[in-house]
């Protein structure tokens, strides 16, 4: 099981961390509760001092491996930001050509209407014109017979 010096050490060296590694005598020595119970004897000033040295080593090497994780979640976020607002571009441009084309399917589509209505009331003139045109069809079937016997008679 790797101590915390270590997993702090191999956290900080995949950041941008340039301080040097710390050696391996340095490391922190564990307080063992005699050492703290039996009198300040066998906890002298230089180990509260080497034991401080090695906070403050773990702090920083912390404050690193925190530095270097903000700034991947920063990049990761401005990353996805730019994304979204890529499509949101995209959106909006697509759907404003898709109300252009709605608005001019809407004219064409009441334009064809329009015509039909006019179309529909020319089909009821022409109704009544197919009429007379009948009854003058039969006029002038009347007229070319009584014609045709006034021009036998010799």
């Amino acid at each position: 099981m790797e101590s915390r010096r270590e997993q702090a050490e191999s956290n900080c060296a995949s950041s941008d961390n340039n301080s040097p590694p710390i050696p391996e005598t340095e490391m922190e020595t564990p307080i063992s509760e005699s050492t703290l119970e039996g009198g300040g004897s066998a906890f002298n000033q230089s180990q509260i001092l080497r034991a401080i040295e090695v906070v403050e080593r773990d702090s920083f090497a912390i404050a690193q491996s925190f530095t270097s994780l903000f700034a991947s979640l920063r990049l990761a976020l401005s990353n996805a930001t730019a994304t979204t607002i890529d499509h949101m571009q995209c959106f909006s441009d697509a759907s404003g050509r898709v109300q252009e084309s709605v608005l001019d399917a809407a004219t064409k589509g009441n334009r064809y209407i329009n015509s039909c209505l006019r179309l529909n009331e020319e089909m009821k003139n022409i109704d009544g014109l197919a009429s007379q045109l009948k009854v003058l069809r039969r006029h002038v079937d009347s007229l070319d017979a009584a014609v045709n016997k006034l021009l036998q008679v010799p």
